[in-house]
């Protein structure tokens, strides 16, 4: 058992010999994809086995899943019921058996619109069900503010500034803060856009890589370990900002999705568009794991922050004169 991921042989070799012992298959060996998530091949079928932290989240996971199965949306993988005497606990974390989604060669990605239109409409039929299952998990999950969310993340933004500014130019620096000023300020004007309405369970981390095209060309929404129940544009806000530098920062490209139509038409959405999330996060996040130290992650970052800003910079002034 080789490890491409991080950790050890003997960890892996430890897992091995655990499931061998506690599942209901014999398993013929084990891959790691990325940290407590393993690619595990059985006899009679391959699945994920996935950790989490309690026992509770592992089985809100579960409930979730079924539930959310059970109220018609069947694009997503099952758990597997497979330990002997459950639950899987192996060295503090506790383990699900997920069914391994076989993909596609064509993978998902944001560079094309038509796999761009296909997540939305995919992520508007799982908040169309997840509206009916918001009772069910109202004492289970946080409730998303999105003012509170990016307030944290433009503090911590500010706090690595003593970082930042050695790779970033003051003035780049300085125009992301007033967008992002900008952005909250607008956000807490139009509090009634972000507090009322239908609420549904999102999803929370819509990036490309927890939607998977599976083999038979469906695509699936995978990954709910963000889950929070809020009002579905905040969904939505993320996906834009996923797909935008794909659009070119194109106002008009964006509001040609019908999904995202009506909300082009509110104040609070396009105050939401202008904060620059994606920026801010890969920075905290960065400097969090030390990867800017690592040439081809600044490369990235540099991208983002430097290679796209006359784009955004034209986007956010198009975002001002709409909104006044």
């Amino acid at each position: 058992m080789k490890i491409n991921h991080g950790g050890d042989d003997l960890f892996l070799n430890r897992l091995f010999s655990y499931l061998q012992n506690q599942l209901t298959i014999p398993i013929i060996n084990i891959k790691p994809i990325r940290k407590k998530v393993f690619f595990v091949k059985g006899t009679d079928r391959d699945f994920i086995l996935k950790g989490f932290l309690t026992f509770s989240r592992l089985k809100q996971q579960e409930d979730f899943v079924t539930s959310l199965k059970e109220k018609g949306f069947l694009k997503t993988y099952s758990f597997y019921q497979l330990a002997k005497y459950p639950p899987l606990q192996f060295e503090g974390s506790y383990y699900g058996c997920l069914k391994y989604i076989d993909p596609s060669d064509h993978l998902y990605t944001f560079h094309h619109k038509q796999d761009q239109l296909e997540g939305l409409n995919l992520l508007n039929d799982f908040h169309s069900v997840t509206e009916n299952m918001v009772n069910q998990f109202e004492r289970e999950l946080p409730h998303f503010n999105q003012f509170a969310k990016w307030k944290e993340r433009l503090t911590l933004f500010i706090n690595n500034l003593p970082i930042i500014k050695y790779y970033v130019q003051k003035e780049i620096i300085n125009e992301l803060l007033v967008w992002a000023d900008w952005s909250l300020k607008g956000i807490q004007s139009e509090a009634n856009f972000f507090q009322s309405g239908k609420k549904v369970i999102l999803h929370g981390d819509v990036a490309h890589h927890n939607f998977l095209r599976a083999s038979n060309s469906e695509l699936q929404l995978i990954d709910f370990d963000l889950l929070s129940i809020g009002l579905p544009h905040s969904d939505y806000l993320q996906y834009a900002n996923r797909i935008l530098p794909y659009l070119h920062w194109s106002f008009k490209e964006l509001a040609d999705y019908k999904v995202i139509q009506p909300f082009m038409l509110e104040k609070g959405f396009l105050y939401g568009l202008g904060y620059p999330t994606d920026i801010f996060r890969e920075w905290n996040r960065s400097i969090r794991e030390r990867s800017h130290l690592q040439q081809d992650k600044m490369q990235q970052l540099l991208h983002i922050t430097v290679g796209q800003f006359k784009e955004r910079q034209d986007f956010f002034k198009e975002l001002q004169n709409k909104v006044e």
